[in-house]
């Protein structure tokens, strides 16, 4: 495939690995600041301090169909509109008052992701050597949570942690292009960080302790063009 890379558009698809982070900013003050019974009402507690908030990433996948540009011999410009699921577990640990008793508790919250995402970027090509070339990449995604829990009803039975639906993430990646007799075979490690603070406030324990919490991704693509 000598000229492919010389046509003005080519499309594809892509098949991906991701491993879905938070990035959390306790409020100042935080290990000395007291809940009342309503905030920490879930847990049963007169009163609760919150001793630390911790995430835990899991892995999940992204499907995507490529839409390429040629900008010139070292530049594309490329449009991944793709659908991404992943989870993440939020992990709260209390000292928890009741009936002048005191215990640790500790709590898990789980925050499901179905994305719909637009990132567009720019890709920096080396020159192709046989057929191999590298490339790095950066721009903007998109994202919308279809899982976001952020327009639903508060369940009184179980108090969950919600997301609001729009997010923008800067984007940075490092690829290699592989090129065979009939199409052309990418790898790609990317890093996605969320620039907008996705927490939803709901005056409880769970989001009244958080200052800021962003989104952070990491992703493994393999591209079929």
């Amino acid at each position: 495939m000598p000229a492919y890379d010389h046509a003005k558009y080519h499309f594809g698809f892509i098949l991906a690995v991701n491993q879905m982070h938070f990035s959390i900013r306790p409020m100042e003050g935080l290990n000395y600041t007291l809940f009342d019974s309503i905030s920490a009402q879930e847990i049963n507690a007169d009163s609760a301090k919150i001793y630390s908030v911790e995430h835990i990433p899991s892995y999940g996948f992204t499907v995507g169909i490529v839409g390429n540009l040629r900008l010139g011999n070292y530049f594309d410009l490329r449009l991944i509109p793709s659908l991404a699921f992943g989870e993440r577990q939020l992990e709260y640990r209390f000292q928890k008052f009741r009936d002048g008793d005191d215990e640790i508790v500790e709590v898990e919250k789980s925050v499901s992701s179905t994305f719909i995402e637009l990132p567009l970027h720019l890709k920096y090509k080396s020159q192709r050597l046989n057929n191999f070339r590298a490339y790095v990449l950066s721009g903007f995604n998109y994202r919308i949570d279809l899982a976001s829990q952020a327009k639903k009803n508060r369940d009184a039975a179980e108090v969950q942690v919600k997301l609001k639906q729009h997010d923008l993430y800067g984007e940075l990646g490092v690829g290699f292009d592989f090129y065979f007799e009939w199409f052309k075979f990418g790898t790609e490690i990317k890093m996605s960080y969320g620039l907008i603070d996705v927490l939803k406030r709901d005056d409880n324990i769970y989001t009244d302790g958080i200052e800021s919490m962003r989104s952070k991704m990491f992703q493994l693509t393999f591209t079929f063009e």
